[in-house]
């Protein structure tokens, strides 16, 4: 990190203290004269007791200073009569610290998959040419790869004599219709035009050389003979694609596969044509899973009219999918439609067979698409911008806006998701419609709330993997440089999808006898040389990693510790996020190996302040 970014960070973090400060001392305030001015016009000639947000044990007749902490002192009940997750705050410390909602809705959400990949030949558009008849190639027409051809060129002039063979039979069977029409057959099969039969019939002329004519338009993509080759009859000569049409193959994560449909539409940019869009249908979804790269391929068929898409050309697509209620995907334009299940651009209103290939058409809901019933309310899910969401481990905590309140009061709720559809939550429970979420500033409020020592709906719980605090573990820089080179081939093994180096390394940690006498740490070590496999012992792993991090930190390592680095990757744990150490920038994520093992960013590790010895226990 530059120091250039440091420092925006370090101001950050004085803005945000200083936010929060304000924010919780116009709390103290509104509470002080708003409910002191309610104690004396409700409560005339009684005496109001005061006391500390922070030391409830403060009970003094007089409002003035804190002899604990030096907080204002609050009316005695004023707070009490918030719940222990709420917290009111004046109008304007409201807007100084940019507090946001918005309403809790019932929609049908949409998310959009990006995805990435190539565009490439409709294989149903390849034509083989072969020989009919054992020939001799005395000319190609078409003698190089890539050119254009329409239907009826010529690619190439061949010699046969089973071709003059067959022609003279005509001439001789001329007189019995019957003997004749069986060679007329025989020499349509050879490839000789109704035309070129009837000449030979009126002229009584042979030949023993004929034309091969493209049977379609398209690119010649391969050339499989030269000039003066002989070819035995099935032998292939040329093949030709048609590009008026072409697939996309494109590549989809897993987590993104529960949007994507059959049928759906697509939009595509090609690099090499940029500003350009391009529309297709979803055509096909592989029924397996790349498991080195966590895809699945997902097939696109697109009209190319006038040629622009060219096989191998990278694209980037993005599909739109409408989601209902329980995570279903649906569209409506296709209710009470009927589809072709090899044909996806053949929609009808009615049964029956498809015009392209001959198979029956199928409900659309037979292909995943939930059927939407408008007279139903809950058929809509119930959702709330990302970003009025706090997550905490397994945990999820939204700010809700308490209404009908003299100032501005907020209550933290813990909320059961659903899956994330683009910028939105699907919410299972905890919310209701109507209801108005903090977008922003849901932060300074749990923030807040922890400085009038009332519980953070964010404490108390940890992050996948767990944090492991090694601050008093009483390590040489000599043992911590050898505990750390295990540690740092353990994350170099993970992140290379290495079992076995994994298993060696972890053995290297449990047989240093520095860890022996170290309970937190031993229990680290025994947990990861009980997992059996990668993904287990990644999990395992985190714990380790937050406690290498905090020793990393310790002023007496900073020689073993150069060159280390902070990492953060916020896809790990499902989208929770963790942090492990390496050594250097360049990212090599440990909880995901080769599936992504640049996703994350570094940071240097900074060596702490020096403080006092703490006291150790083992």
């Amino acid at each position: 990190m530059s120091n250039r970014n440091r420092i925006l960070l370090f101001l950050g973090g004085i803005v945000l203290g200083i936010a929060v400060g304000f924010l919780v001392g116009q709390f103290r305030a509104g509470d002080a004269s708003g409910s002191g001015q309610a104690a004396t016009a409700n409560d005339a000639g009684k005496e109001t007791t005061w006391t500390c947000s922070m030391h409830p044990q403060v009970q003094q007749p007089d409002p003035g200073k804190c002899p604990i902490c030096a907080m204002d002192l609050i009316p005695a009940g004023s707070a009490g009569s918030l719940g222990p997750r709420q917290f009111a705050m004046s109008a304007e410390a409201r807007a100084l610290a940019d507090i946001e909602t918005t309403p809790v809705e019932r929609r049908l959400a949409e998310a959009e998959i990006r995805l990435v990949g190539k565009v490439d030949y409709d294989e149903t558009r390849i034509k083989t040419i072969a020989a009919r008849f054992p020939a001799r190639i005395d000319r190609l027409y078409v003698d190089f790869t890539g050119i254009e051809v329409k239907e009826g060129d010529h690619l190439a002039h061949v010699y046969s004599e089973d071709l003059l063979t067959a022609q003279r039979e005509l001439l001789v069977a001329r007189g019995n219709p019957s003997q004749r029409e069986i060679v007329r057959d025989k020499l349509r099969l050879l490839g000789l035009p109704d035309a070129g039969i009837r000449a030979i019939e009126e002229t009584g002329k042979t030949s023993d050389q004929m034309d091969i004519d493209a049977p379609t338009g398209g690119i010649v993509i391969e050339r499989l003979v030269s000039e003066g080759a002989y070819v035995k009859k099935g032998d292939p000569l040329f093949r030709i694609a048609d590009l008026s049409e072409v697939w996309v193959k494109l590549e989809a994560y897993e987590s993104d596969l529960q949007w994507i449909r059959y049928g759906q539409p697509v939009t595509f940019e090609a690099e090499a044509l940029p500003g350009r869009e391009f529309e297709g249908i979803v055509a096909f979804l592989s029924p397996s899973l790349d498991p080195v790269t966590r895809t699945v391929n997902v097939r696109v068929n697109a009209d190319n009219p006038d040629g622009a898409l060219k096989p191998g050309m990278f694209v980037r697509a993005r599909v739109t999918s409408r989601i209902a209620a329980g995570g279903r995907v649906v569209s409506p334009e296709l209710k009470d439609k009927w589809i072709s299940p090899m044909h996806p651009e053949i929609i009808r209103d009615e049964p029956g067979p498809c015009p392209v290939c001959g198979m029956d058409l199928v409900k659309a809901s037979e292909l995943g698409y939930a059927v939407l019933e408008p007279e139903n309310p809950e058929a809509l899910p119930l959702v709330v911008p990302t970003s009025a969401v706090l997550i905490t481990g397994e945990r999820a905590i939204a700010y809700v806006e308490v209404p009908k309140t003299d100032r501005p009061t907020y209550e933290g709720r813990e909320v059961e998701l659903g899956p994330r559809a683009g910028d939105v939550y699907l919410v299972k429970s905890g919310l209701e419609e109507g209801e108005s979420v903090v977008t922003q500033g849901a932060f300074k409020i749990d923030s807040a709330l922890q400085i009038v020592a009332k519980p953070s709906m964010m404490s108390g719980h940890e992050s996948p993997g767990g944090h492991a605090h090694f601050d008093d573990w009483d390590l040489s820089a000599e043992a911590f440089g050898e505990i750390l080179n295990d540690y740092l081939a353990l994350q170099n093994a993970l992140a290379g999808d290495d079992l076995e180096t994994a298993k060696k390394a972890i053995d290297a940690l449990a047989a240093r006898e520095t860890i022996r006498k170290y309970a937190p740490a031993t229990k680290i070590i025994d947990r990861l040389a009980e997992a059996t496999d990668i993904e287990a012992m990644r999990e395992a792993f985190a714990p380790l990693a937050y406690g290498m991090l905090e020793l990393a930190k310790r002023p007496a390592f900073a020689e073993s510790g150069k060159d280390l680095y902070r990492a953060h990757c916020p896809m790990a744990f499902d989208n929770a996020g963790a942090d492990w150490l390496q050594r250097g920038e360049e990212i090599r994520n440990p909880y995901f190996g080769a599936r992504m093992l640049k996703c994350g960013t570094s940071a240097p590790v900074e060596p702490a302040r020096e403080k006092a010895p703490a006291t150790h226990h083992h």
